[in-house]
């Protein structure tokens, strides 16, 4: 995979097209259209089915926690793969600002970003609540269960991983981008795992906003409108702080088994 390919999953640039910086001309303004209706799709489908998953859980007692994290790494890994060519594949105002400010993507396009986003995620979020039976005891949104502060830690800690990671597999051409899906995938089912009985493990903002909407639960919403941005800020500063190099791997790696068995 070319430096170029591994960058569009950071900025959802097409292998056929040019990168979009602003609204100037048609061809331009069509790409962002794309752009903008993969993040809804994305978003919903992100929403559906992991919040889908602790709805059904609540509701019916047949996912259990390990299931849970399980749906929102798989759900992470299938829409990368999907719409990552496309959009970039965020689904998160936290991430998109964080490309943003780290000058991985275009600023003009952040407000379309992050408004697609939230109303993926509130359809999604009213799509199970008029599929399945929700009320205030099966919310599937995210509430703190100790503290404010506590949750708004881990939040901060988890998301500073999330980010460390996208940084890691979209933004370095040294990385292995056919990798790029599974990783992120992975590290949102370790996150959840570790602080999903603590906080929820949003990671979002979106995806706290959505069903807190709908459902009307606005218990410590405010950890999840500042925790995400303030880790993955905090994330993508630390990975653009040890990438010293924009030289290919083999050039600065002389040993390790897997390193000698790439083809040359």
């Amino acid at each position: 995979m070319s430096s170029r390919e591994i960058t569009m999953m950071e900025i959802g640039e097409s292998s056929t097209g040019d990168r979009t910086w602003g609204l100037c001309t048609s061809s331009e303004t069509d790409q962002l259209i794309q752009k903008v209706i993969a993040e809804f799709i994305g978003t919903f489908f992100l929403i559906f089915a992991g919040c889908g998953s602790v709805a059904v859980n609540k509701i019916y007692g047949s996912v259990s926690f390990p299931g849970i994290c399980i749906v929102w790494g798989l759900i992470v890994m299938v829409m990368v793969y999907s719409v990552g060519h496309i959009s970039g594949a965020h689904f998160n105002p936290a991430v998109t600002l964080t490309f943003a400010i780290y000058r991985h993507f275009p600023l003009k396009q952040v407000p379309l970003y992050v408004i697609a986003q939230i109303l993926g995620s509130i359809l999604a979020s009213a799509t199970l609540c008029a599929v399945f039976p929700v009320d205030k005891k099966s919310f599937f949104g995210t509430v703190p269960v100790g503290s404010n502060i506590q949750a708004l830690l881990i939040e901060i800690i988890i998301s500073f991983l999330l980010m460390f990671v996208i940084s890691g597999v979209s933004t370095d051409t040294r990385a292995i981008g056919e990798l790029a899906g599974i990783a992120v995938g992975m590290t949102i089912t370790l996150n959840v795992f570790v602080a999903g009985p603590v906080s929820g493990a949003s990671m979002n903002p979106a995806r706290s906003i959505g069903p807190a909407l709908q459902v009307h639960i606005y218990k410590g919403l405010w950890v999840y409108l500042v925790g995400p941005p303030v880790g993955t800020i905090l994330g993508g500063l630390a990975y653009n702080l040890i990438r010293f190099t924009d030289k290919p791997l083999r050039e600065i790696t002389k040993s390790g088994s897997f390193l000698r068995s790439m083809p040359r």
